[in-house]
């Protein structure tokens, strides 16, 4: 049976998942969704740079997409280059809310010149958004509005703290990737569900579950197994225990995550 670990290099073909530098082999067929995970709480191998925060970089159809920045900048652009991603190709940026563990290698990135399209929700505060707009382009984009090709955002959720998810259309579905989840993991998934003509597949990233008891996390997987979830991969600020009971609930169907995870997903269209 093979089994996935958070640190390592153990690989699980069937889930299109690579760990570490290692690559798994292109697709000569499909065209694929690629995720490689920049800024985590966890790592593949001590050479990357960890820390509190989270940073996924999306490539699809020759699109590069950038979901939040991490903490740190300096560590984020470090982890890019150890994992050969030009910080240039970055042509859109999203943040997922506006707390500094998700936004705090925006002015690095920003300061190597690149200059992608960066993609907030009105309700961030004012300053990031004037500081954001002296350097780049900055754009408001409404619920189910699309980012590039195949992937969108869930628009706006939550009052106390906002905070959008993205929408990725794959072959099996759709894929959520979550930056903390403050709204609530289950619910974002279930607006997702509602803005797509197409199954919830997987859902990933930060669930927020970090100080939650062990029945509130049982209640979560029930709502996955009833959204029909297939694959889940909760990291971040997800918590040690409902990381360990995902794990246990998802067996193979478990996408562990960490700097330096490359995950591949056959992709809808050419």
């Amino acid at each position: 049976m093979h089994t996935i670990q958070i640190l390592g290099s153990t690989l699980l073909p069937l889930l299109g998942l690579s760990a570490g530098l290692e690559e798994c082999p292109r697709s000569q067929g499909d065209p694929e969704l690629v995720i490689t995970i920049l800024f985590d709480n966890y790592a593949t191998h001590d050479r990357f740079r960890s820390g509190w925060g989270f940073s996924a970089l999306l490539e699809t159809g020759g699109h590069t997409v950038l979901f939040d920045t991490g903490a740190d900048g300096q560590a984020l652009l470090e982890n890019m280059r150890l994992l050969d991603k030009d910080p240039m190709d970055v042509e859109a940026v999203v943040i997922s809310h506006a707390h500094g563990d998700h936004t705090g290698g925006l002015q690095a990135l920003l300061d190597q010149g690149v200059r992608p399209r960066l993609h907030l929700l009105r309700a961030f505060p004012a300053d990031l958004w004037e500081r954001a707009a002296q350097k780049t382009d900055v754009i408001r984009t409404p619920p189910g509005g699309e980012i590039v090709p195949g992937i969108r955002t869930t628009g706006r959720m939550g009052t106390e703290i906002p905070e959008q998810a993205l929408l990725l259309d794959t072959r099996e579905g759709i894929v959520v990737l979550t930056g903390c989840a403050h709204p609530g993991v289950v619910s974002m998934a279930e607006r997702a569900g509602e803005l797509a003509d197409a199954p919830l597949h997987a859902v990933l990233g930060g669930f927020h579950l970090m100080r939650e008891e062990a029945e509130a996390i049982q209640d979560v997987l029930q709502a996955f197994r009833r959204l029909g979830v297939r694959q889940a991969g909760p990291t971040h600020c997800s918590g040690d225990e409902a990381m360990a009971a995902f794990r246990q609930a998802y067996g193979q169907a478990y996408l562990s995550l960490g700097v330096g995870r490359v995950l591949r997903f056959a992709r809808t269209g050419g």
